[in-house]
């Protein structure tokens, strides 16, 4: 990703909250998400993220259809060394095409390779598909449960983790 991206990554991130959240968020919530505002916190949150934080896109065509990033984990009594996904959206016409599964073994892959053991996300407690999603990806939920807040409703959402290297999967099956 490069900054040049953030306004397509918006788009997607805003037209992927509409779609992934609907009937799990308030409506009015959802409805008042813009795009614009969304690409000025992805070019702030992009710039200061500079060297912590990996930004993926996935493009077609020359166009941005999905978006994913992680950093440092960020729950205290973390694992050293852990990452944590802090998003994973695709342009609603390209779920289930290929691409969430791409970005996500792409970032997985990153991770890996810049040595964080584990890596863990938070999901929505109701969002089945984005459960199943993460499910296939070898994540599982750890037991970690937090509400979060969304214009004044209390969206439950749940911590998943997923071992990325040999020694932490073997760590995590005697834990």
């Amino acid at each position: 990703m490069v900054l040049a991206d953030c306004p397509a990554v918006a788009a997607v991130r805003v037209r992927g909250w509409q779609f992934a959240y609907e009937g799990l968020m308030p409506r009015a919530y959802l409805d008042g998400l813009s795009v614009e505002a969304d690409t000025a916190k992805r070019r702030e949150q992009f710039r200061a993220g500079a060297g912590r934080v990996v930004n993926l896109v996935a493009q077609r065509a020359g166009s941005v259809v999905g978006w994913g990033c992680y950093g440092p984990g960020r729950d205290a009594g973390a694992p050293a060394g852990t990452a944590e996904l802090y998003a994973l959206y695709v342009a609603p016409r390209h779920v289930s095409t290929g691409v969430g599964r791409a970005l996500m073994d792409a970032l997985l892959a990153a991770a890996g390779a810049a040595g964080h053991p584990l890596m863990q996300l938070w999901v929505v407690a109701g969002n089945a598909r984005a459960r199943r999603f993460y499910a296939r990806a070898g994540f599982a939920p750890d037991g970690a449960e937090e509400p979060y807040e969304v214009a004044g409703a209390e969206v439950p959402e749940e911590r998943w983790a997923r071992a990325l290297s040999a020694a932490a999967a073997a760590a995590e099956s005697r834990g």
